[in-house]
């Protein structure tokens, strides 16, 4: 962790969880900013397969996760909807999406997420 994280996460210590995702290979980019101000964050990790996992965070309550299937258009096969805790806690122990136990039903039809080039 370097010192701007140590910094923030002693002033926010919510942000534990982003930083955690961050360290696993996640990447964030502010999706929404009005007067300045940070509103949304999303962030996504992208497999291998096409697979891609994403989270949206509005506050520290109001956060959404998704795994979506590598297909056209993408299926989700898992979602969680909490507070940053819940969620960062169902992605860091979500399996890979090669593994055994990891979910593969598509429960619902999912946006096409970006992801920029270098991810595909």
């Amino acid at each position: 962790m370097n010192r701007k994280q140590a910094e923030a996460l002693r002033d926010f210590p919510e942000l534990a969880g982003l930083i955690a995702l961050s360290e696993a290979g996640w990447r964030f980019v502010p999706s929404q900013v009005v007067d300045g101000r940070l509103t949304d964050l999303h962030g996504f990790r992208a497999w291998p397969e096409g697979w891609t996992d994403a989270i949206r965070v509005r506050s520290d309550t109001d956060v959404m996760a998704v795994r979506s299937d590598g297909n056209e258009p993408p299926g989700v096969v898992w979602e969680c909807a909490g507070t940053l805790a819940q969620v960062v806690e169902g992605l860091l122990s979500l399996p890979a999406p090669d593994d055994r136990l990891a979910p593969r039903l598509i429960r619902a039809s999912g946006p096409v997420l970006w992801t920029p080039a270098e991810n595909r």
